[in-house]
């Protein structure tokens, strides 16, 4: 059914907009009627599939800076005194993100309709996080709208600053990587058969790692294509497991053990929940409440978890430090300021202190990254020059002595 967009006033006078579906102008200016509203303006828009492919055209996606820039700037227009649908209106019109403008221009009509805030934010989970929601759902029931924002606003952009830290700390490890495994193909594929063509002219008797080598050079040349199929399908079928409920979970787990990098991933998961939790006690948000929607918000679900196994443990009537004792999770330096926290009533600032530590830990911990991971691209650079000469300069050597030999050692 067609869009039409459309402005009157209603029983009081008041302008009002919006966007209604209906078979004609005429069946969306009947129902406006019915809704005591006196059409002025009736327009038709795109319909809803050219509407989703003009939004595919110009599309771009919404990373932490861009929501970082809209909360502090609804902070600023609501401190300021701005009726938050006249702010929504103004950010539209010039945020340069085509995605985010399209989403303010729906919170707007979402508004305009007679929905809170809340409800139209949780419409769009893709954009904006349960924690997000979680707290612009406590600023709209405790009329500190604009405090709710600023705090999103400082707990993005410590999110984006660890991520920026962590591109930056494995762009060098990235490099290094993809450029041995394509000067690996281009050996396979170029060099080895050369040297393949040179040997089988002087049929001599090659070593164990040459064969190897020349024979993974022809499976290379005569079947690449299949590896890259296999390779795609593997990819293909391990994002797919991973979309599952067992396999993001086992997933999640996996990355929390890896070498290196599992270590300063649990730290940022745990300076997460921490930040998070101090938000939300501050906030005024029930505990049980609060563990529930921070358990969304660690984007890990193995954490997330742990993270319910301190809710169920607190509704049995545990202590919050010795809910969290159970899941194994957290040092005892951190036990002991939750408990310090629960007795002295200050778990926001106590947690915010814990979260500052492990920001911390993590912000040196990356800045050491590529120092821990040269060794190892090191190691294997040297593997690899290795195999290769052992491989293909070991039996030059071999035809050149058994020449010398030949000739009487006579150069």
């Amino acid at each position: 059914m067609p869009a039409f967009r459309y402005k009157g006033r209603n029983g009081r006078g008041e302008a009002v907009a919006g966007l209604m579906e209906g078979a004609s102008p005429d069946a969306v200016a009947s129902h406006l009627f019915n809704l005591g509203i006196t059409p002025i303006d009736i327009r038709g828009t795109a319909t809803k599939s050219q509407a989703l492919w003009l939004r595919e055209l110009g599309r771009s996606r919404v990373d932490l800076t861009d929501l970082v820039l809209f909360c502090r700037q609804m902070y600023t227009l609501l401190k300021a005194g701005v009726p938050i649908m006249q702010a929504l209106q103004g950010l539209r019109d010039s945020t340069h993100n085509r995605t985010l403008a399209s989403v303010i221009g729906q919170l707007n009509d979402a508004l305009d309709a007679g929905l809170d805030l809340t409800a139209a934010v949780k419409r769009h989970p893709k954009i904006f996080s349960t924690l997000f929601v979680a707290l612009i759902q406590i600023g709209e029931t405790s009329g500190t709208l604009d405090q709710s924002f600023l705090q999103l606003a400082g707990y993005l952009e410590r999110d984006r600053e660890t991520e920026q830290r962590v591109k930056s700390a494995t762009r060098y490890p990235s490099f290094v990587v993809v450029a041995l495994v394509l000067a690996v193909f281009i050996i396979n594929i170029f060099v080895i058969p050369a040297f393949a063509h040179v040997y089988a002219g002087l049929h001599a008797k090659l070593p164990l790692a040459t064969r190897i080598l020349i024979a993974a050079s022809n499976f290379t040349v005569h079947y690449w294509y299949e590896v890259l199929g296999a390779v795609a399908l593997t990819v293909l079928g391990v994002r797919a497991y991973v979309r599952t409920t067992g396999g993001r979970y086992r997933w999640h787990r996996l990355r929390l053990r890896l070498p290196i990098i599992g270590p300063i991933l649990t730290r940022a998961l745990l300076g997460r929940f921490a930040r998070a939790l101090a938000i939300t006690v501050k906030s005024g948000v029930p505990l049980i409440q609060g563990l529930t929607v921070i358990s969304r918000a660690v984007d890990n679900d193995y954490v997330a978890a742990r993270v319910l196994q301190m809710r169920d443990g607190v509704e049995r009537g545990e202590t919050l430090a010795r809910a969290a004792q159970a899941t194994g999770m957290f040092p005892p330096l951190v036990l002991q300021m939750v408990t310090v926290g629960e007795d002295s009533g200050a778990i926001d600032s106590l947690m915010t202190e814990v979260a500052d530590y492990y920001e911390r830990e993590v912000d040196y911990d990356l800045r050491n990254l590529s120092t821990a991971i040269e060794p190892l691209l090191v190691v294997a650079m040297g593997i690899m020059v290795l195999i290769l000469a052992l491989g293909v300069f070991l039996p030059m050597w071999d035809l050149a002595h058994a020449a010398f030999q030949r000739n009487g050692g006579q150069v």
